[in-house]
């Protein structure tokens, strides 16, 4: 059975996710005693105002663990830079 304090973790990730427009529609997200798992494949949303995935994956991590549900974040994931469906065209 899920530890509830984990489940509120995994809730709170999820929507800062969804506030910095990431996309984890293709990743596990868990939360495993205070400690969230991202594994598999993360992405901008369409709309996303910034260029460099890493970096941002590394700003919202650095936000998640200041919260008092998540004591650590392991990224184990691989990063895109462009969204699903669209493509990147040569100028």
């Amino acid at each position: 059975m899920a530890d509830v304090s984990d489940v509120r973790a995994q809730k709170l990730a999820r929507s800062e996710f969804a506030r910095r427009q990431v996309d984890v529609s293709r990743a596990q997200v868990n939360v495993h005693h205070g400690v969230l798992y991202i594994r598999g494949e993360v992405l901008p949303m369409i709309d996303a105002s910034y260029s460099d995935m890493e970096s941002e994956m590394n700003l919202i991590a650095r936000i998640l663990r200041q919260r008092s549900e998540i004591r650590d974040v392991v990224i184990d994931a691989q990063f895109r830079s462009t969204p699903v469906g669209t493509a990147r065209t040569a100028a």
